[in-house]
């Protein structure tokens, strides 16, 4: 194990152990090499990754908000890693899509079991009313389309669920960006969209959780099967 990696270790045992929590600063780098008996440059390399992840926010100066401070946005390091892959080829778009499957068939599930309110569904019926309007550009159409799974997922109340689909964000936005590219009858397909949306928060609404979920899934893999993308 490298220098950098047992600090890493380190720091997430002292994590867990809540030696320093959610808001607080971690050490000065000095304090960490000293206390973890390695260079300053381990640390150094150490907090990079840690902010790549989203477990800390780096700030210089010497003010109360310096140094590195412990933070919580798991979505961030995700969503890096399966955008990179995405584009390197590594990770099939097919394997992206069946896993938005997987998670958005529970999300959307939980979904219509979960504890909310009337007012808990109204920012997914702004989302769809914003979809529906005619001529509605389409990166406009897609960025409204994603809001609006990760509202559903929201609701479902399981925040690494959560964090995984909005880590996903943009690998989906890709791919459906890809797919919106290709459909010769995008103005057919958007509205064809916007009535499985429909269709699937009623679902949500009434608390239907098996229809919302066969709905889900045949709204992501038919998207998937109409744009061609599994072709080739």
């Amino acid at each position: 194990m490298r220098t950098h990696e047992r600090v890493l270790a380190q720091i997430e045992a002292g994590l867990t152990a809540g030696k320093w929590t959610i808001g607080e600063r971690l050490p000065a780098e000095r304090a960490l090499a000293e206390e973890l008996g390695v260079s300053r440059p381990s640390v150094r390399e150490a907090i990079r990754i840690l902010e790549a992840m989203g477990i800390v926010r780096t700030a210089v100066g010497s003010g109360p908000t310096a140094g590195a401070t412990v933070i919580d946005r798991p979505a961030a390091g995700l969503g890096a890693a399966v955008r990179l892959h995405v584009a390197s080829g590594t990770l099939p778009v097919s394997d992206v899509v069946r896993t938005r499957v997987l998670l958005e068939a529970s999300a959307v599930r939980d979904a219509a079991a979960g504890a909310w309110g009337d007012a808990d569904l109204a920012p997914l019926r702004e989302h769809l009313a914003a979809m529906a309007v005619p001529g509605i550009g389409v990166a406009e159409f897609l960025e409204r389309d994603q809001d609006l799974h990760l509202g559903i997922a929201r609701l479902g109340g399981n925040q690494l669920v959560e964090a995984i689909l909005s880590g996903m964000r943009a690998a989906v936005a890709s791919y459906v960006a890809t797919g919106a590219g290709a459909v010769e009858d995008w103005p057919g397909t958007a509205a064809r969209l916007c009535a499985e949306h429909e269709a699937i928060v009623a679902a949500v609404a009434r608390r239907d959780a098996a229809e919302a979920e066969r709905l889900m899934r045949e709204h992501i893999e038919g998207f998937y099967r109409e744009t061609g993308l599994g072709e080739g």
